[in-house]
């Protein structure tokens, strides 16, 4: 590289966000730390490290190779990938305890096809980025009922709230959440994680969340 330029990663500032974060916001149970993006430009490894250091007890990433990466260096921690892993690829998630998404029924369906024994999923469903998830309670049902009756061990069930800073947007993508899994008891999912970094700060824990995700608030 030709640039004279670097940037300077304090360590200890991040490790010092996180557990303040998770000093003040210390109702939860599961706290994600999203590495995406080698931690949004953050120097990768160490940066997780530190993240895991100041108190997050899972990892979100990506795509699976940032997933692979991470787990060259730390064995013990959860890692779910937020983006769809093609199907096949799954062994490799078996093989590394990682979590995977599940966002429509076609990707469901061809991944029972495969063997995935001991494969954790987290359902995604979509309450308006529009990016990925499950749209409507008629296809969630079908893939809580496929998930139910497959190998596949059912962790997790998230959403993604977007433009946290308006409560009108907020509160109606928290109700449609509500309305798409309203036919099972989120009390007995064992993850259940909807908040981002914005909507973490910016709101009170939903009754049936449990987990939340740091982000940029991290950095």
């Amino acid at each position: 590289m030709h640039r004279n330029t670097y940037v300077e990663i304090n360590l200890q500032n991040i490790e010092n966000n996180v557990k303040m974060l998770i000093n003040r916001y210390n109702d939860y149970k599961y706290y994600f730390g999203v590495v995406k993006a080698d931690c949004y430009g953050h120097n990768g490894i160490q940066t997780v490290e530190t993240i895991i250091k100041g108190g997050c007890n899972y990892i979100a990433v990506a795509t699976l190779d940032e997933a692979l990466e991470i787990r060259k260096n730390i064995t013990d921690i959860p890692i779910l990938c937020l983006g769809i892993i093609p199907v096949e690829y799954i062994d490799e998630c078996v093989q590394n305890n990682i979590t995977i998404t599940v966002s429509n029924s076609d990707y469901l369906e061809k991944l029972i096809t495969k063997t995935c024994d001991k494969l954790k999923v987290h359902i995604k469903i979509n309450t308006g980025m529009n990016r990925l998830g499950v749209n409507n309670k008629t296809e969630f049902n079908l893939i809580y009922k496929l998930i139910k009756s497959s190998n596949l061990e059912l962790e997790g069930i998230y959403t993604h709230i977007y433009n946290a800073s308006d409560e009108k947007t907020t509160l109606k993508q928290c109700a449609k959440f509500e309305e798409i899994a309203s036919d099972i008891n989120l009390n007995e999912i064992p993850i259940v994680h909807i908040g981002a970094s914005d909507a973490t700060i910016l709101y009170s824990k939903m009754p049936y969340a449990n987990g939340c995700r740091l982000g940029i608030a991290m950095y």
